[in-house]
Order: C-alpha cells, then structure tokens, then sequence
C-alpha cells in the first residue's frame, strides 16, 4: 500500500459516499449520481440522490502536520459536497423529492465517521494510508450558495443541502528524512547518551526586547530625570548598552527580564538627537571584541516647547529639540478650533544658541488675536502648546 495511491483520494470519497448511500437507500432511492444536479443526462434514472462536489480548500488545522517525523507535510482537503433529491419525474423541489432528501441527509448523519469496511481495492488503498478519520459535517445552506451553483440558462433553483468531508490526505511521494539516533554508537552496537552529543550550546542568544514604556518620550526640564523601561529577555547579561538612536543611554538597574535607564540631559541635547521616531536596542559587546544587537522597537522623542512671545513681527519660541535645518519643522498658529496659519521657515538666530533650544518664525499678514502655538518636527508634536498674543 504505497502513498502514492492517496492521490486518488478525492475521487475515492465520492465513490465511498455514493456507495454508502445506496446500500442504506436500497428499495427507497436507486439511483445516487455525482455530477452537477441535472434534469436529464447520461447516467440519469429517477428517483435519485446527486452528489455535487462543489468546492475544495485546504484545511487550516492540519496545514503543516506531517504523518511522521522525517517525512513531507501532505495536503489535507476538506471536500465540499451538495445533495440534491430527484423524484419519479425529475422534480427537485416536490414532497417526494424532499422527502427523499431528508432520507440522504439522515444516512448521512447516521455515517458521521467513514469507515472503510467493504470497499474495493483501488478505494481502500487510496483512503487506508489517512492515520484522521473521515468525518461527515453539515454545513448552512444559504439560498445565495445555491444560486451561484445553479448558474446558468438552463439551471433553475434546486432546494439542497451542503455538507463537507474532511481531512481528505493526498502525500507526497518523496522521500523521508530520516536520520541515525544522537548517543548511539552504531559501530560498536553500544548505547553511549550524552557522550555522542557533539553540538556546540551558545550560553545565550543575546538580548531581545518585547516592551518599552513609554512609548513617547518628553525630555524632562533640567534638573530633573526620568526612566525608561525595558523589559524583554537576556537583559542581566553583562557588558550591556542601551542606544536610543545614537544616543547611548545609562543604565541604573537590571535584571533577566527588565532594564532601567536613566533620561535626563542626554535626549535634552540637541546637539545629538531630534525629536521624532528612533529605534531603541539592547547591544551586547562579546569578548571576542563583536557586538550582538537585539531586535529593534521604535519610540517616539518629542519637541518640549517651554515658551512663547511675539516681539517686532518675530514668534520665538524657547524649548528643547525644537529642530534643526535639516529636521522636518512646521510651526502652527491655532484659534477659535481650527489651524489658522502654518510654517515651516524659520529666521536664522544670531548669536547662534544652544542647539534646539530656540525657535523664530517670522509672522506677516495675521490678524491680531490670542493664539495656541503648535510645534511639530519630524512627525512628532509638542505636548505643551502655549499661548501668545500677536500684535
């Protein structure tokens, strides 16, 4: 019995259901025909069942399970069948026909599991290999299924019943992929454990990062300080350093499963960071002089805006990672709920300040008004939106 044989799997259920509902219809129904439901065509006698095998899928449970270890991972089906019920003169939709219908739904049910006693040959060998039962399911028949089935111009409305037969297994015929046991020693016919063992066992495999809070990040006003925290896995490793962005972070307190790193002026500095979205990672310097990074997650570093005035038709504003040339600045006037005026060119300051700390917009052809100031760089939006008064 060779899997290879499975591969007439899909025409064997059909042929194993049909043969079950005639020995359980015997003197009731005659006649159970696979094919599309039809009036009149070859093979077609009333009174009779049809057996339609409408669609076919793959089933999601089974979708990678192989028979055994070493060998290739089979397709498992799950076939979808309609019954039909015919009477005497080919009506589908009389009270005899319904009657017979209920009669193949009730075999059927009673079926449930397919066993695979009394086949022939060719049946037996294509189902036998399949270690699942074959189940009997019934399914909703809506009347839009039947509808797109009975398409066509000479196709009428069928009153029918659908259900399926799973898990159909068609296998491969490839080769398995069997291998010696580990801690045998088959020269010597001796069992030897764990001396056979000869795989190399990295101690760890490195850090790896599954949270971080806070997700966004507003630099504390000096002299204050604040804490991100980590958690993930391997975070006890010595040799540790924490980056947001390039920024490296201090760590203040770790263990196996959560890292603490001090925020302060090190993502005040405008000098080294912007706002906006950076990765955060765990590296780990080995002693051989590599480094092994974990995986990264982003955050997100927002703009502190910490002032506003308007003097001599300027806006400046007063903060930290405020933007630099290259950073992506726009700068919004807000009133009565809607934006009113955006900008994203800035006046040069002179004497140069501190980087990202100041901020100035030259403001033309605004009404004069109480305004919210709206920063954003980089994508990333201030919290604090003061208030200023244009004159």
């Amino acid at each position: 019995m060779a899997l290879a044989d499975t591969g007439k799997a899909i025409g064997a259920v059909s042929q194993l259901l049909r043969d079950r509902l005639l020995a359980r219809l015997a003197g009731t129904v005659g006649n159970v025909r696979i094919g599309k439901p039809e009036m009149s065509g070859e093979g077609i006698t009333n009174p009779r069942l049809n057996l339609f095998l409408y669609e076919i899928q793959l089933d999601p449970h089974l979708r990678n399970r192989s028979i055994d270890p070493g060998q290739s991972t089979p397709l498992w089906l799950v076939l979808k069948y309609l019954l039909t019920a015919f009477d005497e003169a080919g009506d589908s939709d009389s009270i005899e026909s319904h009657q017979y219908l209920g009669e193949g739904m009730r075999v059927l049910q009673e079926l449930s599991f397919l066993r695979l006693s009394s086949l022939p040959a060719d049946v037996f060998e294509a189902l036998n290999p399949n270690p699942e039962a074959l189940k009997i399911t019934f399914d909703s028949t809506s009347s839009e299924l039947i509808s797109k089935l009975m398409q066509g111009p000479d196709e009428k409305y069928r009153c029918s019943v659908a259900f399926e037969v799973r898990p159909v297994m068609i296998a491969t015929g490839e080769s398995s992929s069997y291998s010696l046991l580990v801690g045998v020693d088959y020269v010597n016919d001796t069992i030897i454990g764990a001396k056979g063992i000869q795989i190399p066992v990295l101690p760890s495999m490195g850090p790896k990062i599954d949270a971080i809070a806070p997700i966004k990040i507003v630099p504390p006003l000096p002299p204050q300080s604040s804490i991100l925290s980590i958690r993930g896995n391997n975070l006890a490793l010595s040799n540790l350093t924490v980056f947001l962005g390039a920024v490296e972070l201090t760590i203040v307190a770790k263990s196996p499963d959560i890292l603490k790193c001090e925020l302060n002026n090190n993502i005040r500095n405008g000098s080294a960071i912007s706002a906006g979205s950076h990765p955060v990672r765990v590296e780990e310097r080995l002693t051989n002089g590599k480094v092994r990074s974990s995986n990264l997650l982003v955050v997100s570093l927002l703009p502190v805006v910490t002032g506003a005035t308007f003097s001599l038709s300027n806006l400046n504003l007063e903060g930290f990672l405020l933007g630099t040339a290259s950073d992506d600045v726009f700068v919004a006037l807000y009133q009565n709920g809607k934006t009113v005026r955006v900008f994203d060119e800035f006046v040069e300051i002179a004497p140069a300040p501190p980087a990202q700390t100041q901020l100035r917009v030259q403001v033309t052809d605004t009404s004069p008004g109480n305004y919210r100031v709206i920063l954003r760089v980089n994508g990333q939006q201030a919290q604090n939106s003061p208030e200023v008064i244009i004159t």
